[in-house]
């Protein structure tokens, strides 16, 4: 694909909004083989991976850093994370470029940004002192990485986040999970809450989107036993990841690593290259619902269709089934946890229930 002027001119400005990374090796012949995401992309010199973003400057690698795309204040539920401090603020921030190509990506303007030449994007400048101080400014109890694919921006998250640790501050991820041990490693000090995407349960899925579903289901599992909040969406498109078995096989795979894990099943709606695709009925995400608790998870949601799944948009204690978060769409309507627990029974609901913004 040519790139047109406003790619290069793009190009040439994200090349001075960089910084040396840190989740990379040295390889001969000036090589370097980079460790932020699945792919383990091995660059050569005066060459960027397939993210387009972080790149081999005579045999360092170079990685955004000291900027946004956007900054906006989102409810933390619209991340979504339902079992993390209901009705918090989340300040959420991007960046540019990712390192899947989806066909329905409702981020494509930004996640595209070197690929598409319908595509764009501005960057402005801010140190990760800044961004954080915002978030306090803000009164948003929580800083979401987020737009664009954040492990491959993961150097600017992680300075950014320890910057609000310091803070008080909760720190969050929202990403498609294809990562490696390295990354997941090198975010575990900084980084509380990790939502990914599991997008199906086929590897002819994974292609289309330019991935590899082996290194999610492995990110899955070690986000999980480094002990950060996790919770998974896995957006059904009716037709494409909508079978009875692959349902089925998502809901068995979380399962095994945790019934406590919340699954979202969220609508499609038709967005970028993909509008061959209906809108995910509200019947469809009902049934995802029930075979999801059928294998045995304790909470699954319906998303992207508010207020027509009421009971499936709430949090019921999984011991005795009482109400405990009413919602509609991104909003809190009640919150009867009580010190992580049900305040029917006293059973502990899995969670990150802790509120620790500094006064």
């Amino acid at each position: 694909m040519a790139i047109t002027s406003g790619q290069q001119t793009l190009r040439d400005t994200l090349m001075h909004n960089t910084a040396q990374g840190e989740l990379f090796v040295k390889k001969n012949d000036h090589w370097v083989e980079c460790h932020a995401c699945g792919h383990r992309c091995s660059i050569p010199p005066g060459k960027d991976g397939i993210c387009k973003v972080r790149f081999n400057d005579h045999g360092v690698l170079k990685v955004p850093f000291g900027y946004v795309n956007g900054v906006q204040v989102d409810p933390i539920e619209k991340k979504p994370f339902f079992h993390a401090l209901p009705g918090a603020k989340a300040l959420s921030f991007g960046m540019l470029g990712c390192d899947y190509r989806c066909p329905y990506c409702q981020n494509w303007y930004t996640s595209q940004a070197l690929r598409d030449p319908s595509s764009g994007g501005e960057t402005h400048p801010i140190t990760a002192r800044r961004l954080a101080t915002i978030a306090r400014e803000q009164e948003s109890e929580v800083i979401t990485s987020t737009y664009n694919e954040p492990l491959i921006t993961s150097e600017w998250a992680h300075a950014v986040f320890s910057e609000a640790k310091k803070l008080g501050i909760v720190t969050s991820y929202v990403s498609n999970g294809n990562g490696t041990p390295e990354v997941v490693a090198y975010l575990r000090p900084v980084l509380d809450l990790f939502k990914i995407d599991l997008k199906g349960f086929r590897q002819s899925h994974y292609a289309v989107f330019g991935g590899v579903l082996k290194n999610v289901l492995d990110t899955i599992a070690l986000v999980y036993k480094n002990g950060m909040w996790m919770e998974i969406v896995t957006l059904v498109v009716e037709g494409m990841n909508d079978s009875d078995e692959e349902l089925k096989d998502i809901a068995s795979f979380i399962v095994s690593i945790s019934p406590s894990i919340p699954w979202h099943v969220t609508a499609f709606h038709a967005d970028y290259r993909m509008d061959e695709h209906t809108h995910t009925g509200a019947a469809t995400l009902r049934r995802a619902h029930a075979l999801g608790k059928e294998a045995g998870l304790q909470y699954v949601y319906a998303g992207n269709r508010p207020g027509e799944l009421p009971e499936l948009e709430n949090t019921y204690c999984h011991s005795c089934n009482t109400l405990l978060i009413e919602r509609r769409g991104f909003r809190i309507l009640r919150n009867n946890i009580r010190n992580g627990r049900c305040h029917a029974c006293s059973t502990a609901i899995p969670g990150f229930w802790h509120r620790n913004l500094p006064s």
